[in-house]
């Protein structure tokens, strides 16, 4: 059987699911909706089955529509690839460079590396997904993703974007020290007030402690419990004496200074690895290709 579906139409359909609706998808194709209504209409006459289920108020791929999907999104994206590849030939880098990463990276380690991009690269777009779960980033329409941990999944590979290794501590208001005393040892924390965060519909992130070699884990009270999309959010609470927080010890150095914050048992924190950048092992277009090149390059001094 001859396929009869024309990539623009296949564009149209990926613009309608990246949109989520048929009038979103027509604004920014900057086309009418009854125009990308005939086109959905149009692949599904082709191929001879449906490939969106659509209500008044949602619209969901079919699994054969979620089959054409994802047999064509990576095709289309190496298409788009291809021409600004043969683009690039001739002079700046230019295009789309689309990144999913967590809030955890946004405040410190991202700004950087962006602003080099921007400089070396003032004809790239950029655009920033911020999401903490580990998502599929072809499906999302993403060219890279941003994440802590080494699970990757099947055909990816990665490099470490910002410092190497990062450490976690522990710091508290001087007027909640004060109300609720410094805690001793660490099984102290199980009586104090804590700023927890909870990833999305799973559990809460834990405690954990180091010291020579030692590791424990607490639980201290969860005196309030924040989405840890809003990660960079935690440190208002805690200079407003809600709590003792755990985040990143480099996001407390101007508290420290300034003495807004108190740290909380330093010879106790504990490091992690940094962040990775992580991406499909097919060839990867000319934006992504400079980014990777910038955040190799770099020289982190936390």
């Amino acid at each position: 059987m001859e396929n009869k579906v024309s990539f623009d139409d296949l564009t149209v359909l990926l613009a309608v699911l990246r949109d989520g609706g048929f009038r979103a998808a027509a604004r920014r194709l900057g086309v009418a909706p009854s125009k990308v209504s005939t086109t959905i209409s149009r692949i599904e006459a082709q191929l001879g089955v449906p490939v969106l289920r659509r209500t008044t108020r949602s619209l969901h791929l079919t699994d054969e529509g979620k089959l054409l999907v994802n047999r064509v999104t990576p095709l289309l994206s190496a298409v788009d690839a291809a021409c600004l590849e043969v683009i690039n030939l001739g002079g700046q880098v230019q295009g789309r460079l689309k990144l999913n990463v967590p809030g955890a990276v946004m405040p410190d380690i991202l700004p950087s590396l962006l602003a080099e991009y921007r400089l070396r690269h003032p004809k790239v777009a950029v655009e920033i997904m911020v999401e903490n779960d580990l998502v599929d980033i072809i499906a999302a329409g993403c060219d890279a993703g941003i994440r802590y941990g080494s699970v990757l999944e099947q055909d990816m590979i990665s490099i470490p974007i910002g410092p190497r290794s990062q450490q976690m501590a522990l710091a508290a208001a001087p007027a909640y020290l004060e109300e609720h005393g410094m805690p001793l040892e660490p099984e102290d924390l199980t009586a104090h007030s804590a700023i927890r965060y909870r990833l999305k519909d799973g559990p809460l992130l834990p405690w954990t402690l180091s010291k020579e070699g030692q590791q424990i884990e607490v639980k201290p009270i969860n005196g309030l419990i924040l989405s840890v999309n809003a990660i960079d959010t935690g440190l208002c609470y805690t200079r407003a004496g809600i709590g003792i927080i755990q985040t990143f010890r480099n996001w407390l150095d101007e508290d420290f200074a300034t003495g807004r914050l108190v740290p909380v048992f330093p010879d106790w924190w504990p490091k992690m690895d940094g962040p990775r950048l992580y991406y499909s092992n097919r060839s990867a277009p000319p934006p992504l290709r400079s980014f990777i090149e910038i955040c190799r390059s770099a020289v982190w001094m936390y």
